[in-house]
């Protein structure tokens, strides 16, 4: 039953992804089919080997180890301000992202993260044959996040094509930065979290390969690598200088996703008091929208309109909104639920994450934040899919 919900998810994803393909005649199947083969055997070997399941528990470890260092300095900070007794969300997921923000800071001060980042995008680009371009940055905005993996590229954003602006934007949206990884692991299983990030590189190149058909050229990978050396060169900055920039970009982090769920949770709750009084459940309405999603995904139906509600809530809100709902139900679902679910929410696939993208780009080049702007609503919906592709193909490890 496992793989047959795992077809279906995948099916349903690809599907509506054809529906909404801006050339439904160049749509290069076998890109797509060599992709999902490569994700079945990621899920399959790191959930279900002895190998694989090490470094997950090593990657968790190290990611808590990187929280609990972390502590040091909010302790020292804020003393006597935190709950002692209980947990405060700001303190214990939202500030270690200064700390990490830090390191990611170093690794690229020395050029470890760039390496590591060319590589990988060379090996993702050997096995999807997407171009270059879009495997570098499928793979960088795993790891920097944005809008700030933008600014890798950001000499040659005015030149690209609209077909190549809504790859790089899919992969904007179904990715997670790297400084976010430790808060995310706070909330929801560590294993699911590391393997969403490995699985969201190709869903997101699989959906952009349905949704938006193309031949890919290389022509501007070399003027990729030119501009960045030069914008290297030209803004070196002293390695104290870094580590304050790198703290302050990660406390902007955690105060604007402070204030987000500030605005966000409180309108829920507005709205679900507003539905109440009419005698209706807002959870449970779009808890219905999303149930058969859910359970074509693999959910099992007697648990599908919860899942469906937190899968609404993360599209209409954002992941940190999603997954404090989730930890209050995770412990009633099964353990196939809330693997499904966990990858689900690790993306940023939703309304406000849009918004963001244009603006990033907008920013680097008017006409070509224009064009963003003109195919948001397939934007997000491709990137919908991508997280729908990566929960369906969790579930075959249960």
């Amino acid at each position: 039953m496992s793989i047959l919900f795992a077809i279906t998810g995948i099916l349903f994803a690809i599907a509506i992804a054809y529906l909404f393909s801006f050339n439904r005649k160049q749509v290069d199947f076998k890109k797509t089919i060599i992709m999902l083969i490569v994700q079945v055997i990621i899920v399959l070997f790191m959930m279900n080997t002895s190998i694989g399941l090490s470094l997950l528990k090593a990657v968790g470890s190290f990611f808590e180890g990187l929280i609990n260092i972390s502590k040091a300095g909010i302790d020292f900070v804020f003393g006597d301000l935190q709950n002692k007794k209980g947990f405060t969300f700001f303190l214990n997921v939202l500030l270690p992202l200064v700390y990490i923000s830090v390191l990611i800071g170093i690794l690229n001060y020395f050029k470890i993260l760039p390496i590591i980042i060319k590589y990988l995008g060379l090996a993702v680009n050997k096995i999807t044959r997407m171009g270059r371009l879009e495997s570098y940055f499928a793979v960088s905005t795993s790891m920097l996040g944005q809008p700030e993996v933008f600014l890798t590229i950001k000499e040659i954003i005015p030149k690209l094509s609209r077909e190549k602006l809504y790859t790089i934007s899919t992969s904007a949206m179904s990715a997670v930065s790297m400084a976010m990884l430790g808060s995310y692991m706070q909330m929801i299983e560590p294993k699911f979290v590391v393997t969403a990030v490995l699985l969201n590189i190709f869903s997101a190149l699989v959906i952009a390969s349905v949704i938006n058909p193309y031949k890919s050229n290389d022509s501007d990978v070399e003027i990729t690598k030119q501009n960045s050396e030069e914008e290297t060169d030209k803004e070196k900055v002293s390695f104290f200088q870094m580590i304050g920039d790198s703290a302050m970009d990660g406390f902007k982090v955690a105060i604007i996703v402070a204030v987000m769920l500030l605005a966000f949770i409180s309108l829920m709750e507005t709205i679900t008091i507003i539905f109440h009084g009419i005698g209706l459940d807002f959870k449970d309405l779009i808890g219905y929208v999303f149930a058969p999603i859910a359970f074509i995904m693999g959910v099992p139906w007697d648990e599908a309109i919860r899942a469906g509600s937190i899968m609404a809530t993360k599209l209409i809100t954002n992941e940190f909104v999603a997954m404090l709902e989730f930890q209050k139900i995770a412990s009633n679902l099964s353990d196939k639920t809330q693997a499904i679910i966990s990858v689900y929410l690790v993306s940023f696939a939703n309304f406000g994450t849009v918004g963001i993208i244009v603006g990033a780009i907008k920013g680097i080049s008017s006409q070509q934040g224009n064009k963003v702007a003109s195919f948001a609503l397939r934007l997000l919906l491709g990137a919908t899919l991508a997280s729908i592709i990566s929960a369906s193909i969790i579930g075959l490890a249960f």
